[in-house]
């Protein structure tokens, strides 16, 4: 589905930046065709950073990702994968999941389960720390 434009921005900004990571910058297949996202493929694998906005020129949505690219390799040792939806009009499962209303960001586990939503931009620190507070983060952090 188009306006849902699910990118890998973390593996992008990484390989704008050098690091590694074995995650391709690529969009969803669904992306142009209109299919619906899901989810699923992500679980256990990666942490989703969803962000809405209602364009992508929302001075809040522009905010974010210049938040975002600033620590970007915080994001990909993390295994955090952003996806964003920039088009209110078009009614996409990640909308009808999360019922935003203009800006929100929702930070979803390895998981699944929904462990942040803020109606404001937030630091990649401040994302990283959530995360770092996380179960699952916690065992990753030990081996």
């Amino acid at each position: 589905m188009k306006p849902v434009l699910p990118f890998v921005i973390a593996a992008f900004f990484a390989t704008m930046v050098g690091a590694q990571t074995d995650v391709p910058p690529q969009v969803s297949p669904g992306a142009s065709t209109g299919e619906a996202l899901d989810l699923s493929q992500f679980r256990w694998k990666n942490r989703l950073l969803v962000i809405f906005a209602d364009s992508p020129g929302d001075p809040q949505f522009v905010e974010q990702m210049g938040l975002l690219e600033i620590r970007v390799e915080d994001l990909v040792e993390r295994d955090v994968i952003v996806l964003i939806d920039t088009a209110p009009t078009v009614d996409s499962e990640l909308r009808e999941k999360f019922r935003p209303r203009g800006f929100m960001l929702v930070l979803i586990g390895k998981d699944s389960n929904v462990y942040l939503r803020k109606p404001r931009p937030w630091d990649t620190r401040e994302i990283s720390r959530s995360i770092d507070k996380m179960p699952l983060r916690r065992q990753e952090m030990r081996k």
